[in-house]
């Protein structure tokens, strides 16, 4: 129940945290409501009360919305919008191409940009694409403790045609429950890497013929330890060793005492939340003083 005699922390629509690693890989999170922001390190072993006032806006529109789509989406945006289409989600099966995108000028700002096929090591090894832009933000947000750049490619397609080959052998999602347990060993990526490629060997080189041109190789190798590669240490006191989840439809109100934070999940005493879920909900961070 929201304590009305408080002041929160913060409060509005929830974004994805921002995060930063430093140099040897120390993990910082700022929760983002609406233009305020909270260094959420620093409420590490405080209790914190998270308020849902029941109101969602789209993060395109502002309309206001009983359901969000696509994190944060209201249906029409949700079924119009681009960024929302299936392809995002797999991206072997672009369809720009074939002239159906459902807004070229995004698709050719965002999906033409450079992408790396990427190693990580969240609940175990898996494989991903992200835009060279996103590094390394996405290994973050997946609660990676290592992570590494394998190949540098023209386009999100192609990206997405290398994952698709790759996870025949290794996996494309993490096991949440799994990375939030904190009990991941580490993996010696080169080596994973080198055996992928003398794996894959034959069909790598194909789809790079399918897309090389005058500007260079569709696909480009990155087979020497370089400085995309990265391991990440987070901000946590103490992992579950029973995972149980808050869901704000059910419950406005998730109280307890934070003790960590991994990939976009609050770990408390009494459960954890995924922030990212909650995209666009209305929301009041209320801490020990507030």
């Amino acid at each position: 129940m929201l304590t009305t005699e408080k002041q929160p922390l913060a409060a509005g629509a929830v974004s994805k945290m921002r995060v930063r690693a430093t140099d040897d890989g120390q993990v910082s999170y700022q929760l983002q409501l609406g233009d305020q922001t909270v260094a959420m390190n620093d409420l590490l072993g405080q209790s914190i009360h998270l308020h849902w006032h029941g109101e969602i806006h789209c993060n395109s529109c502002g309309r206001k919305t009983k359901k969000s789509f696509g994190q944060g989406h209201c249906y029409p945006c949700f079924s119009k919008l681009a960024q929302c289409d299936p392809c995002m989600m797999s991206p072997e099966k672009c369809h720009f191409h074939l002239g159906t995108c459902r807004e070229p000028e995004w698709a050719e700002s965002v999906c033409f940009q450079s992408h790396y096929v990427y190693l990580a090591n969240s609940s175990g090894l898996k494989v991903g694409i992200t835009r060279a832009t996103q590094l390394p933000t996405r290994w973050i947000d997946q609660g990676a403790i290592q992570g590494m750049a394998i190949a540098k490619v023209k386009s999100r397609r192609i990206a997405g045609l290398v994952e698709d080959l790759l996870r025949g052998s290794v996996a494309d999602k993490t096991n949440w429950r799994t990375m939030l347990k904190g009990t991941t060993d580490i993996i010696d990526l080169n080596a994973q890497r080198d055996a992928l490629f003398e794996q894959y060997q034959q069909e790598l080189s194909a789809i790079s013929e399918q897309f090389d041109d005058d500007s260079g190789p569709a696909i480009e190798p990155l087979i020497a330890t370089n400085s995309l590669s990265q391991t990440f240490h987070y901000p946590v006191l103490e992992y579950p060793t029973k995972i149980s989840s808050h869901n704000l439809d059910k419950n406005p109100d998730v109280q307890g005492r934070l003790m960590g934070i991994k990939g976009q999940y609050l770990m408390l005493d009494t459960g954890v939340i995924n922030l990212r879920k909650y995209t666009s909900y209305r929301v009041s961070l209320f801490g020990d003083n507030g």
